[in-house]
C-alpha cells in the first residue's frame, strides 16, 4: 500500500510497503479514499520498515493546476452571484413606475396592503442582489488570488531544481554586490537580509537536489 506522507512545506512523499524502481508507476491512497497513479522519481530513506520516495503525479496534476482549478471553480461562483444578483436587482424593479410616483400609502384604503407588499419585497430583493454582489466580487477576489499562482513553483515539482538554482545565483551576485557597494544599502540590514536569502535558497537548491536530481 502506497499512501503519502509530509517531507518539508509543500512536498509530500509516497510512503511505500514495497521497495520501486526510479521511474516506475505506483498507484497512490489518498486520506480522503481516492486514488491516482504516481511515477517514482528517488528513494529519499528507509523508516520502520517504510520506503520512501519523491513522487510526480502520472497526469501532471501539481499546485499549478490545482491553482489553476481554484480559480476556474471561483469565477464560475462569482459569475453565477453576479447572475442572481442582477436577477434580483431587474426584480426590485417591479412597480418602478407607481412607486416613482412617489404616492403615500392610503391607510385603511384596499390598495395598502398591495402598496405595503410591492414595498417589502422590492426591499427584500434589493437586500439579495446586494449581498449576492458581495458574493461575487469575495469570489472574484479569491478567483484573482488563485489565478496568480498558477505560475507558482515550489519544491514539490521537479522543475524547482533549475528554478532555484537560477535564484539562487541572482541572490548570490545581489548579496556580493551589496557587500562591495554598502552605498546600495537601502538600510542597516540590508547585506544581512541578502545572506538570509542566499542562505534559504541554498537550503532550498539542497532539498531539490535530493527530490528531483
Amino acid at each position: 500500500m502506497n499512501t503519502y506522507s509530509k517531507y518539508c512545506p509543500n512536498v509530500f512523499v509516497a510512503k511505500c510497503t514495497e521497495q520501486h524502481e526510479k521511474g516506475s508507476t505506483i498507484h497512490m491512497n489518498t486520506k480522503y479514499g481516492d486514488g491516482h497513479e504516481a511515477i517514482i522519481f528517488n528513494e529519499l530513506f528507509t523508516k520502520d520498515g517504510f520506503f520512501y520516495y519523491s513522487v510526480v503525479r502520472a497526469d501532471g496534476y501539481n499546485i499549478q493546476e490545482r491553482a489553476k482549478a481554484k480559480a476556474e471553480r471561483l469565477q464560475g461562483w462569482a459569475n453565477n452571484a453576479e447572475k442572481k444578483s442582477l436577477q434580483y436587482y431587474e426584480a426590485s424593479q417591479e412597480g418602478k413606475d407607481f412607486l416613482s410616483l412617489a404616492e403615500p400609502i392610503k391607510i385603511g384604503h384596499h390598495s395598502e396592503k398591495r402598496h405595503r407588499a410591492l414595498i417589502d419585497r422590492n426591499w427584500n430583493r434589493m437586500g439579495k442582489c446586494v449581498e449576492f454582489s458581495e458574493k461575487a466580487n469575495e469570489y472574484e477576489s479569491r478567483a484573482e488570488y488563485w489565478a496568480k499562482q498558477t505560475n507558482t513553483i515550489n519544491l514539490s515539482m521537479p522543475e524547482s531544481l533549475e528554478y532555484y538554482e537560477y535564484e539562487l545565483e541572482k541572490a548570490k551576485a545581489k548579496h556580493e554586490d551589496l557587500k562591495n557597494n554598502p552605498e546600495k544599502w537601502s538600510h542597516s540590514f540590508s547585506l544581512t537580509y541578502a545572506k538570509k536569502d542566499v542562505n534559504e535558497l541554498e537550503k532550498k537548491v539542497l532539498t531539490a537536489k535530493k527530490l528531483w536530481l
